[in-house]
This record gives structure tokens, C-alpha cells and sequence, in this order.
């Protein structure tokens, strides 16, 4: 079977090892090329019609995070006014990839050392993924995972000095998409385009 070549474009080290684990949990033959780290989604939006026009010639996986736009259907026609390339792959997890980990409940729950009850069933609904998933931590009786995810009281950061490190170990080893997909639309919609996908070859 021959390798499908393929460009990664994302927010953040965790969103990068998300797509990684959904490469590989696909079973496809993908073999990933530049892995590009935008930190935002503002320079997805202003390079994604040159990414556009690039897939031409390789293809391209890029995902950003829904946050407070009204859908996916409206970030995509706002940021690109040409017709997509099918080896474009442009997905959004609703609302922040992190309700993507929180969709593997027993997983995630096992993970943090609580009740499963406390994650809700359709994750796409939740309104704060990132504060939720750090609320939830707060209630961890693992210490480590706490002062790893949790930010510092004291401090004006948004997430814990560990935080990527520790929940890009929970994708690495105990994330599992097919348990996941079942509580997120956006991750199974996400997931069927990589096992569906076959490259156009322009010639």
C-alpha cells in the first residue's frame, strides 16, 4: 500500500499530537511531512488559501478550534473564498480540541482519578472545554496532575506550567478515538475524513 504524504497545521502541541494519534488510529498508510505550529488560529486563517493552493501538489490536514464562531460552515466561508482542494482537509473540533480528549470519558476519567458521571455524554455541547477539563483536575486526588494542569493560583496564566505535557501523555497512552467519536460529532466527522480520504493527483 502507498504512503499518502500529508501536512500538518494546528494551534498547538496538543492539538499536533491529537492529529498524530488520529493519523495513526486511522490504519491508513498516512506518512506526515511538515508539522506546522501556527500557535492560534489567527495565521491559520490568514495562510490557509496559499495552504489551499498548495494542496495541489501535497496534501493538507489543518485543524482549529470552533471557540465562539456561530459553526464550522461559517469559519470556512470566511476564510476561504475559493473553492476548497479536496486534499485539503480543513477541520474544526467543536469547541476546543480538548473536549475531543474529554469524549474518551472513561479514559479521561480513569486519567484524573474521578467519577465518570462528571463528563458530560455529547462533549460538543460543552460551552468551556479547557475550563472544564481544568475544573475537573481540580477535583484529582493525583497531586501531580493538579499542579501540572491546574494554573497557579497566584498566577495570570490560563493553564498549568504542565499542562500540554501531561494531557499530550493521556493522547499518547490511553486515548482511544473510537471510544471517543461516540460522545463528539466534530471528532467522527474529523476521523470518517481520514479513513475516506484518497489524494488528487493533478497532472
Amino acid at each position: 500500500m502507498t504512503d499518502i504524504p500529508i501536512n500538518l497545521v494546528f494551534e498547538d502541541v496538543l492539538s499536533e499530537a491529537v492529529l498524530k494519534e488520529m493519523l495513526k488510529q486511522s490504519q491508513r498508510p498516512f506518512s506526515v511531512g511538515n508539522c506546522l505550529n501556527q500557535r492560534g488560529y489567527g495565521k491559520i486563517k490568514k495562510i490557509l488559501p496559499g495552504l489551499n493552493h498548495a494542496a495541489k501538489g501535497m496534501p493538507y490536514l489543518v485543524l482549529t478550534d470552533l471557540d465562539n464562531a456561530e459553526c464550522p460552515l461559517v469559519i470556512l466561508s470566511e476564510w476561504l473564498t475559493q473553492p476548497k482542494h479536496p486534499n485539503l482537509l480543513f477541520r474544526i473540533a467543536v469547541k476546543e480540541v480538548e473536549a475531543w480528549l474529554l469524549a474518551h470519558r472513561s479514559a479521561f476519567a480513569e486519567f484524573l482519578g474521578i467519577s465518570v458521571d462528571l463528563i458530560p455524554g455529547d462533549v460538543d455541547k460543552i460551552p468551556d472545554p479547557k475550563q472544564l477539563l481544568i475544573n475537573l483536575t481540580k477535583k484529582s486526588r493525583k497531586r501531580n496532575l493538579r499542579d501540572a494542569i491546574v494554573p497557579d493560583p497566584n498566577s495570570t496564566a490560563k493553564i498549568g506550567k504542565d499542562y500540554n505535557g501531561q494531557l499530550i501523555q493521556f493522547v499518547n497512552q490511553n486515548w482511544h478515538v473510537a471510544s471517543a467519536q461516540a460522545n463528539s460529532l466534530s471528532l467522527e466527522r474529523a476521523m470518517n475524513v481520514l479513513i475516506n480520504f484518497q489524494p488528487t493527483w493533478e497532472t
